[in-house]
C-alpha cells in the first residue's frame, strides 16, 4: 500500500509540473501576442524570445535565422561558441532538405552537429526562419511537446513581423500611388490647354508619357502682342521626381519670361535654378524658341536637346545653336544664340528623344529617316502632322515606341 501511494504521489507531482509548464507556455504566448499587438519592435520580441527559451525552457544555446530577401540573417543568439554571420547563413544550404523538426546529432556538417535540433518555420510553403537548438535540458517524454511549442512561438513572432513588413510595403505603395495621382494632376496642369490654330502661327502638340507621369515638358506662351515663346524639355529620370523638376522649370520659365526677353539670360537663369534645386545631380535638356511675327525673326537656344527641325522653302535645317544641358553645372559655358528669318509656310518641328530612340526594341531613327517622315507629312495641319509622323515611325519600324516619354511640338508660320 505504501509503494502504491508513493507512485500515485509521483504521478500527481509530474502532472502538476506538466500543468505548470503548460501554463507558463500559455503565458509566454500571451505576452508575445500582447507585445505584437502594441507594435513592439522586432528587437523587443527577440529579447522576450531569448528569455523564454533560456530561462523557462532551460535551453543552453540557440541560433535563430530569419529570411530577408534571398538570404538569412541571425536575428538572435545565445550560448556556445561564436560563429560569423556568413558561416551561419551557409547552414541553410546544408539543411534545405529538412522540412520538419529534426535531430542534428548525427549530421555530417561539423558546425551543425554541435546543435541537437533543427526547428523550421514555414508560412505559405515558404521557409521564413529556422532555429538551431543545443544544450537542451528537458525530459524525453516532454521533448516533442517542447519543440512544437518552440516552433509555434517562433512562428507567431516571424509571421507577425512578415505581416508587418507586408503592411508597410502596401502602405508605401498606396502612398506612392496617391503621390503619383497627385503628380499626374499637377503635370496635367502644366500642359497648355489651348494652342493657336489660326493667325500668324499654328501650333500642335502630342504628349505621350511612358508611364502615368513622365519627364517631358512643353510650353507655349504668348508674350505681348507680337511675340511667342515656346519650350520643349526632357528631364533626366522618370516618375514623380522628374515631374516635380519639370513643374519647377515651368514656374521659373513663366516667371522669368514675363520680365526677360533675352534668351541667353533666360537660359542662364533656368540653369541656376535647376542646379540649385538638384545640387547638380539631375539635368534637363531643352529648346527655347522666341518668334516675333512682325520681324519674322526666330531666336532660339538649344541646351543639349534633340535639334528642332526647320523646314523652309523646301530646305531642311537642324537648329543646333545653343549650349550644353542645364542643371549639371553651376555656370554654363558660352551660349550661342541662333537666329533665323522665317518665310511663310515654315515649319519648326520640336520633339523629345522618345520619338527617335526605343532601346528596348532596338529602334533608333536617324536624322535622314526623321526628315523623310517629316517631309511626307509636311502638307498636313499641325495636329495631323504629329499623329502621322508617330504612326509612320511605328509602322515602318514595327515598334511600339514605349520605352520613353514622347513629346511632339509642331509650329507652322503662316
Amino acid at each position: 500500500m505504501q509503494r502504491k501511494s508513493t507512485t500515485t504521489l509521483n504521478d500527481e507531482s509530474e502532472l502538476i509540473q506538466l500543468l505548470l509548464k503548460r501554463q507558463a507556455e500559455l503565458n509566454s504566448l500571451l505576452e508575445i501576442t500582447q507585445a505584437i499587438n502594441i507594435n513592439s519592435p522586432s528587437s523587443v520580441l527577440f529579447e522576450m524570445l531569448e528569455v523564454i527559451l533560456n530561462v523557462h525552457l532551460k535551453i543552453g544555446k540557440i541560433r535563430l535565422l530569419v529570411k530577408e530577401g534571398e538570404h538569412f540573417y541571425c536575428a538572435t543568439r545565445f550560448g556556445g561558441e561564436f560563429e560569423n554571420a556568413k558561416t551561419l547563413q551557409q547552414t541553410y544550404l546544408a539543411l534545405i532538405d529538412l522540412r520538419n523538426i529534426s535531430s542534428l546529432g548525427s549530421h555530417h556538417d561539423p558546425l551543425i552537429n554541435k546543435y541537437e535540433y533543427f526547428v523550421p518555420v514555414y508560412h505559405n510553403q515558404e521557409l521564413l526562419a529556422f532555429v538551431l537548438i543545443g544544450d537542451f535540458d528537458t525530459s524525453q517524454n516532454l521533448l516533442s511537446s517542447d519543440l512544437n511549442f518552440i516552433q509555434t512561438l517562433i512562428n507567431v513572432i516571424v509571421v507577425a513581423l512578415e505581416n508587418k513588413k507586408l503592411l508597410k510595403e502596401r502602405v508605401g505603395r498606396e502612398r506612392l500611388q496617391r503621390d503619383m495621382e497627385l503628380a499626374v494632376e499637377v503635370q496635367g496642369m502644366l500642359i497648355p490647354r489651348r494652342l493657336p490654330k489660326s493667325g500668324a502661327i499654328e501650333v500642335g502638340a502630342t504628349y505621350l508619357p511612358n508611364e502615368n507621369i513622365g519627364g517631358d515638358y512643353f510650353d507655349f506662351i504668348k508674350l505681348g502682342t507680337h511675340e511667342y515663346l515656346w519650350c520643349i524639355a526632357d528631364a533626366s529620370g522618370k516618375g514623380v521626381s522628374a515631374a516635380l523638376l519639370m513643374a519647377n522649370l515651368q514656374a521659373s520659365l513663366r516667371a522669368w519670361a514675363s520680365v526677360e526677353r533675352n534668351l541667353i539670360k533666360l537660359t542662364e537663369r533656368l540653369n541656376e535654378i535647376v542646379y540649385s534645386n538638384t545640387n547638380g545631380e539631375r539635368f534637363v535638356t531643352l529648346f527655347l524658341g522666341l518668334f516675333n511675327e512682325q520681324t519674322r525673326e526666330l531666336q532660339y537656344v538649344n541646351a543639349g536637346h534633340n535639334p528642332s527641325v526647320l523646314i523652309m522653302d523646301g530646305q531642311v535645317k537642324f537648329l543646333k545653336e545653343g549650349t550644353t544641358i542645364i542643371g549639371a553645372f553651376d555656370i554654363l559655358p558660352t551660349i550661342h544664340l541662333g537666329r533665323e528669318t522665317l518665310a511663310s509656310g515654315s515649319i519648326i518641328f520640336n520633339y523629345t528623344d522618345g520619338l527617335v530612340e526605343s532601346p528596348n526594341e532596338e529602334v533608333y531613327i536617324s536624322d535622314l529617316e526623321l526628315v523623310s517622315h517629316l517631309r511626307e507629312s509636311s502638307h498636313l495641319e499641325v495636329d495631323s502632322l504629329n499623329e502621322n509622323i508617330l504612326r509612320s515611325i511605328q509602322t515602318f519600324n514595327n515598334a511600339k515606341m514605349n520605352s520613353d516619354d514622347i513629346t511632339l511640338l509642331t509650329i507652322r508660320i503662316t
